[in-house]
């Protein structure tokens, strides 16, 4: 090539020695990139979700309300300012989830008393006085059932406990005035038995505070026995009509398809730290420590495999600043096919001038050879093709002009030479001329010479390409075939990244064995994932 020399790059990272701040891009770039394995976690948790909602029956739910009142001694007497307090709610909801009534409800439906537990639950609204027992089961008749089973077993518990409590007070004041009558009993008998005067008055003092101790307490005996022990009432009874399902069976789908989603986020993320690709420039950079000389895109919206064109001429403008003829350029790569990105080059090269030879020993010559032709249908200007037509000579008409170039193209004979026998035994056999094919511009060409432009691309392997002043070797992938370092040592070494495919592992030991073999890479080309 006759380009300018090559000029010192850096083989560091171009980037500054402070690290390079994380944005929300970062974060989103590996689900997006691992985006089939999150879509495919996100499915198996919608469809055991799925699986669940039709197979498993829904849960019934039934609920009855329990209004509790304090226990007083006049039913009729109106409540005070803190009657709201009057019954400490926390203990009467661990009474209504207590053992004795699990138990209740455990022996009348024949189930294991934990079930029943987890099914039953009471609710205790704030600031008032009412309990709502709700329990869920398959069968919305045994849910009604159990919800008032539950209500009334409460009620039961908790009256038999305010009973109890009611008996022992009558039990003791009743010991307490068995007690006082004796005494009274004892005094009376001293009394009518006392022969001083004296002495029968304090007798009679003292019976008479006796009678006074005794009429008390049969008073607080009284009211005592007249209190109302009754703990509350069941003022809304469960009823089919009433039971509905419980929870809403869509929201077990949105569940399970967040879930999933959630779960394939975390394995993308556990996958990339095992697996880490080149995603972006930085990370080229970082991996390689080379220059960057040019990322090749894809068109936009087009859903086309084909690399932008004008990338690619940027590419080899970057690839022709570094060298310079003869020259030979291995495009080497870690596991990858860089036959587009090849054939790109070797257009872009050719468009300017140059005779290209494109080598390859892996049998992708035809390969190669369709990409320059496609390629090259898609230059911007050929140069082969006149722009304006060429000049007619002066004093000459265009009848003039139409008869000469009638005269220089004659029309075939209808009896081409050797169509007839001659019977002239002298006559000569004249044989057709085969003609070289030349394109519009004149310039000839060979039957393995593809033309681009002013220029041309040949193909052929590596040692068909020796005597050519430029020569691009589209090198095997590097992981299985050395030929493309061995390539590298004779000239330079062009390294090809895929986004998203070239793991950065790979891409690290590529360039310590193109380093370890003596060869400097003049940089790397960041390409889009599968294609050039």
């Amino acid at each position: 090539m006759t380009d300018a020399a090559p000029g010192p790059w850096p083989t560091d990272s171009s980037s500054s020695g402070t690290d390079r701040a994380v944005t929300l891009t970062d974060l989103l770039r590996v689900p997006m990139h691992r985006v089939r394995l999150v879509v495919a976690v996100a499915m198996v948790g919608l469809l055991a979700a799925l699986g669940y909602v039709l197979l498993v029956p829904a849960a019934l739910t039934a609920s009855a309300v329990v209004a509790v009142r304090p226990v007083v001694t006049d039913a009729f007497t109106p409540s005070g300012a803190g009657a709201d307090r009057a019954v400490n709610m926390n203990v009467e909801s661990g009474i209504a989830t207590g053992t004795e009534v699990v138990q209740r409800l455990a022996d009348s439906a024949g189930a294991d008393p934990r079930d029943v537990r987890d099914a039953l639950e009471v609710e205790v609204p704030t600031g008032g006085q009412i309990l709502r027992f709700t329990y869920q089961a398959r069968d919305a008749h045994r849910a009604v059932q159990s919800a008032n089973m539950a209500a009334q077993a409460y009620l039961d518990v908790r009256r038999t406990m305010y009973e109890q409590q009611r008996a022992e007070m009558l039990r003791s004041y009743d010991a307490s005035i068995t007690k006082v009558v004796a005494q009274q009993t004892a005094l009376q008998k001293r009394a009518n038995t006392a022969k001083d005067t004296a002495a029968g008055d304090a007798l009679v003092a003292e019976l008479a505070g006796i009678n006074n101790q005794l009429t008390q307490l049969n008073a607080a005996r009284t009211e005592i026995a007249a209190v109302d022990v009754n703990p509350g009432w069941v003022t809304q009874t469960a009823e089919k009509a009433l039971v509905t399902s419980a929870g809403n069976r869509p929201l077990y789908l949105v569940a399970g398809l967040l879930g999933g989603a959630l779960v394939g986020i975390v394995l993308a993320y556990a996958w990339e730290s095992t697996d880490r690709r080149v995603r972006s420039v930085a990370d080229g950079r970082d991996a390689t420590g080379l220059p960057l000389l040019g990322t090749v895109r894809r068109p936009a919206f087009r859903g086309s495999p084909r690399a932008v064109d004008a990338d690619v001429r940027y590419v080899a403008m970057a690839v022709a600043e570094r060298v310079r003829q003869p020259a030979r350029v291995a495009l080497v790569t870690a596991r990858e096919d860089a036959t587009a990105l090849t054939a790109g080059l070797a257009v872009a090269l050719a468009a300017d001038g140059r005779e290209v030879f494109v080598a390859d020993d892996s049998g992708r010559t035809e390969r190669l050879r369709a990409s320059v032709l496609a390629d090259r249908g898609r230059l911007p200007i050929d140069p082969s093709r006149p722009l304006v037509p060429k000049p007619r000579p002066a004093g000459s008409t265009p009848a003039a002009a139409g008869a000469a170039d009638g005269a220089a193209a004659r029309r075939p004979s209808p009896h081409p030479p050797g169509a007839r026998p001659s019977t002239d035994p002298d006559a000569t056999l004249t044989l057709p001329r085969v003609s070289t094919a030349r394109p519009e511009n004149g310039r000839v060409v060979a039957p393995d010479e593809v033309a681009v432009g002013v220029g041309s691309v040949r193909f052929g392997t590596w040692r068909q390409g020796a005597d050519h002043g430029l020569v691009l070797f589209n090198a095997p992938p590097a992981e299985s075939d050395e030929r493309g370092v061995a390539v590298a040592r004779q000239g330079s070494a062009v390294v090809v990244v895929e986004r998203d495919r070239t793991r950065q592992s790979d891409l690290r030991r590529l360039v310590e064995r193109l380093r370890a073999a003596g060869v400097t890479p003049l940089g790397f080309v960041l390409t889009r994932n599968g294609r050039a």
